[in-house]
C-alpha cells in the first residue's frame, strides 16, 4: 500500500466522484481509478459501491476512511516535525477562510506569516457551503485550520477558539422608510424582503435564529453565496434589505445601517485539531491569527 493510493482514496471519498477527485488530486481519471482499484485488491474489500449513478462508500470504505485520515495527518506531522532541524518551517497548511473577516486583518496576518516562514505553502479555500463544510473537512483531515462563523455544532475532536464578536446592523437604502427609525426591534422587520446568504451559512442562521427568538419568520427572498459587495449591490438597487456585521456595513456608505434594540452578535472562531495534533507550521499560523485577533479586539 502506497501513500499515494490513500490520498487517491480520500479524494474519491470526499468528492464521491472519480472525475472531481481526479481534478482535486491533479491526476488523470484513469490513473486515479487504477490506483483505487489496486488499493481495493490489496485490502481484499470493495471500498466504493459503483452500482448506482453516484458512487458511495461501502461499510468497509467508511471504516477505512477514519484510519486513512489519521495516516495522512500523522505522515504530514512527522515530515514537518523535522523542519526545525533544517533551520526553517516547511510544509503545507490548508486554510479555510470566510467571505467576511470583520475587523480581523486576515490578509495582513497571512502576509506576516509568509514573510516569517517563506518555505511554508499556504493553500486557501473559500467554501460555498459555510461553516458546516469546514468543520467536516477539519474532522476528516483535509483542512488544517479554518475560520468559521456561528458554527451550528462544536465537534468534540476539534478546538474552536473565539477570535472576535461584533453586533449586526439592519442595512437598507437611505430612502427606505426604516432609515429614519433607529434603533429597530427585529420583530418589526418581519415584513422585510431580505437579501442574505444560503441557509447553511453561519450568518444566515444567526439572522434566522434572531427572528425565530422574536416570534416571527425571516422573509429571505434572495440567497447570495458570495460576498457582502454583491448583497449590497442588490440592496442598493431596491431588491430588499439585509443584515451585516457593523464592520461590513461601514464599507458601504451609500446605504443606511441601523442598530437593533436587542443586539444580535456575530461570532467568528478559529477551528482546528487539538494543539498536540497540529503540525508545527499549522500551530504557528494559528498563533499568528490569534495574535491578529487580539490586536483587532484592542483597537
Amino acid at each position: 500500500m502506497e501513500l499515494r493510493q490513500i490520498e487517491h482514496f480520500l479524494a474519491v471519498a470526499g468528492e464521491l466522484s472519480f472525475t472531481r477527485a481526479a481534478e482535486r488530486a491533479h491526476v488523470v481519471q484513469s490513473a486515479l481509478s487504477t490506483s483505487v482499484a489496486k488499493l481495493e485488491r490489496e485490502l481484499g474489500v470493495q471500498l466504493f459501491d459503483r452500482s448506482r449513478q453516484q458512487i458511495t462508500l461501502t461499510a468497509a470504505g467508511e471504516r477505512f476512511r477514519v484510519h486513512a485520515f489519521e495516516v495522512l495527518r500523522t505522515t504530514k506531522a512527522a515530515t514537518e516535525s523535522v523542519g526545525e532541524f533544517r533551520g526553517s518551517l516547511s510544509g503545507t497548511v490548508e486554510f479555510g477562510s470566510l467571505i467576511s473577516f470583520g475587523p480581523l486583518d486576515v490578509a495582513g496576518a497571512l502576509g506576516e506569516f509568509h514573510r516569517a516562514h517563506p518555505h511554508v505553502r499556504l493553500r486557501l479555500r473559500l467554501s460555498q457551503s459555510g461553516a458546516s463544510a469546514y468543520l467536516t473537512a477539519l474532522t476528516e483531515g483535509s483542512l488544517d485550520l479554518a475560520l468559521v462563523s456561528m458554527p451550528n455544532r462544536f465537534p468534540a475532536q476539534l478546538d474552536l477558539r473565539l477570535l472576535f464578536e461584533e453586533p449586526m446592523a439592519f442595512v437598507c437604502r437611505t430612502d427606505h422608510p426604516l432609515a429614519r427609525a433607529a434603533p429597530l426591534d427585529i420583530a418589526d422587520l418581519a415584513a422585510e424582503e431580505l437579501v442574505g446568504f444560503p441557509s447553511d451559512f453561519g450568518l444566515r442562521r444567526l439572522v434566522d435564529n434572531a427572528f425565530h427568538a422574536a416570534g416571527v419568520h425571516a422573509q429571505t427572498q434572495y440567497e447570495v453565496p458570495a460576498g457582502f459587495a454583491a448583497i449590497a449591490e442588490l440592496v442598493s438597487n431596491g431588491l430588499g434589505t439585509t443584515f451585516m456585521p457593523r464592520s461590513e456595513a461601514r464599507r458601504f456608505p451609500g446605504l443606511h445601517a441601523s442598530d437593533l434594540t436587542n443586539p444580535v452578535t456575530w461570532q467568528v472562531y478559529l477551528a482546528s485539531p487539538p494543539v498536540e495534533q497540529m503540525t508545527p507550521a499549522t500551530a504557528r499560523l494559528a498563533d499568528t491569527l490569534l495574535a491578529a485577533a487580539a490586536q483587532a479586539r484592542a483597537r
